[in-house]
């Protein structure tokens, strides 16, 4: 066998670092600003839900929301994420990134709004682009990085709203007066929170619009070499021709086999396994991790008591304790992957990952009842970062750089959406089970509405042994580091 590329491919590996590849990054990395904004930001405000809408006046803790609704809550954005990935991964490989991307982009400007402007203040009422071959690694990881950034802004966001909302409404706490703990206006805090989401979309949606399709959907998909060229010679800036040969290549019959068929299994199925397996088990923790740490941040006492705090000031101090490790350990995560990425590989890192939160998280679990003395607070948090940090700079990253490098171009976006939908099978396993199994084994200690669980203690032991278990899937993983997409792929081979 012999390999070939396309000439405005192989212009793209080659090409120098320009202002179009850092634009392409801000770009495409709103979009995951904005997805990680709108997930992750419910958790900052779940408590004030509660508050809210499940106000009981004869029961000594403020209102929490009852398990079906806190299921909702926080597992009806993971379903909906999980079949948008599905669904526009395939459509993205039907009619392309670019209107895709605009499609999503839409849609989560208008459910943003929609859901901070729902009627009623009653509980039923509301309730690729052009990359370097040498740092496309970098680049792509530049792209999910934008992701900490959502998660931080989410909590910038929460920590400015209910700041203003503290000094314009003081409260009394919930000890001192429970009827008016939660005064009426905290009602418009989660619906500011949740609506700040629309305003990056909006501005990324023009932005996109302006840019082309990538090259490589319109010259190995689209089967449009001719515009593929002219599209790369605008934004490289440099006179690229198209081979003789072209049409015949991306035509070539041997290239054009389908998800479902025996060459497909044969070339990519174990890599689509092991792509999907280690997503699965990866996002069971770091969705549970993030989802729940205030209610881990509150069992070990980091975050007081929420009978003495008000409703308004129990929404800040979540925020603080969420954007502290945020800033301290999940965006640095995300950047040294940037920084090591093209360096260390993706296997290695994402096997270094898995096997970092495994030891993390057995630390913390095993000696749980030493951590949570109040001498030793510190400590338990200083170790439940590290488990951020080597979540991001470990196999949150890689999960998604990797199935976005080793699939053919035709298959790409569905192959990505299906590693990525399960995935956020993983999520949805992680929210709702860790809701049900963190819950205290005394039944006296349960929050209203829940069964006994297995405790906090036993549940963070079970995502440690999750952890080790997506460190043996990585095997499945291959190594892209090096290779352009084409060889990767497969779609640079011709028969000699």
């Amino acid at each position: 066998m012999a390999e070939q590329q396309l000439g405005v491919l192989k212009a793209l590996d080659v090409a120098k670092t320009q202002l179009y590849h850092f634009t392409a990054i801000v770009i495409a990395g709103m979009g995951f600003f904005t997805d990680a904004y709108d997930l992750f930001c419910v958790s900052l405000v779940t408590k004030l839900l509660g508050r809210l809408y499940y106000f009981n006046p004869l029961s000594e803790k403020p209102g929490s929301l009852p398990p079906h609704v806190a299921a909702a809550v926080d597992g009806v954005a993971l379903c909906g994420t999980l079949a948008g990935q599905l669904f526009f991964g395939w459509l993205g490989d039907k009619l392309g990134r670019k209107k895709v991307y605009g499609i999503t982009l839409i849609m989560m400007i208008v459910c943003s709004v929609a859901s901070g402007l729902s009627f009623g203040n009653k509980a039923k009422g509301v309730i690729d682009h052009p990359l370097l071959l040498q740092t496309r690694g970098a680049f792509i990881a530049a792209v999910f990085a934008m992701q900490g950034v959502g998660i931080l802004a989410g909590g910038f966001v929460a920590l400015a709203v209910s700041s203003i909302f503290d000094k314009k409404f003081p409260a009394p706490t919930y000890a001192v007066n429970r009827a008016l703990s939660t005064p009426p206006q905290a009602d418009y805090i989660w619906r500011i929170i949740v609506m700040f989401g629309a305003l990056p979309a909006a501005l990324t949606y023009y932005w996109r619009m302006k840019m082309p399709e990538t090259a490589r959907y319109t010259a190995l998909v689209a089967k449009n070499i001719k515009q593929a060229t002219q599209d790369m010679s605008k934004v490289l800036q440099v006179e690229l021709e198209m081979e003789e040969r072209a049409e015949d290549i991306v035509k070539d019959p041997r290239l054009n086999y389908g998800l479902f068929s025996k060459e497909f299994a044969k070339r990519h199925g174990l890599p689509l396994l092991g792509c999907t397996s280690t997503w699965f088990l990866l996002d069971i923790a770091f969705y549970s991790q993030n989802l729940f740490q205030k209610d881990i941040f509150s069992a070990i006492g980091w975050i007081p008591k929420a009978a003495t705090m008000n409703g308004i000031h129990e929404v800040f101090m979540i925020a603080r304790a969420q954007t502290l490790i945020a800033l301290c350990s999940t965006v640095p995560g995300y950047w040294f992957t940037v920084a090591f990425i093209d360096i260390m590989g993706r296997f290695a890192i994402q096997l270094m990952g898995f096997f970092m939160m495994t030891v993390f998280m057995f630390a913390i679990a095993f000696p749980y009842n030493h951590w949570i003395k109040p001498d030793n607070r510190i400590g338990f948090v200083v170790m439940y970062s590290l488990t951020f940090f080597f979540a991001n700079f470990g196999p949150n990253a890689t999960t998604f750089i990797v199935p976005a490098e080793i699939f053919p171009a035709r298959l790409r976006s569905t192959c990505h959406g299906i590693s990525a939908a399960t995935g956020k099978a993983g999520a949805i396993v992680g929210a709702f089970g860790f809701l049900y199994a963190a819950q205290p084994q005394d039944k006296t200690k349960t929050d209203a509405g829940y069964p006994p669980g297995i405790g906090v203690k036993n549940s963070l032991i079970m995502l440690g042994v999750i952890n080790f278990v997506g460190m043996l899937f990585t095997f499945l993983v291959p190594e892209p580091k090096g290779k352009s997409l084409e060889e990767l792929s497969g779609e640079a081979e011709v028969e000699k």
